[in-house]
């Protein structure tokens, strides 16, 4: 029976801001703190991209 649960598709991981976390094991906490990591440096690249973009319109509107 382990077997088939593991050829299950698991269920895609989310987190609200503010859920309770105190019915969430280690193991889910933890893969939610590397979705979230993950999420803040893609929030991070689009950001710098964006400032760049605007840094570049800045400068090329100025001259």
């Amino acid at each position: 029976m382990a077997m088939e649960d593991d050829d299950r598709p698991r269920k895609k991981i989310t987190h609200e801001i503010g859920q309770d976390l105190s019915l969430l094991s280690v193991e889910e906490l933890t893969e939610r703190v590397a979705l979230l990591k993950t999420e803040i440096a893609r929030l991070e690249e689009a950001a710098t991209k964006k400032r760049a973009s605007r840094d570049a319109a800045d400068h090329f509107f100025k001259k």
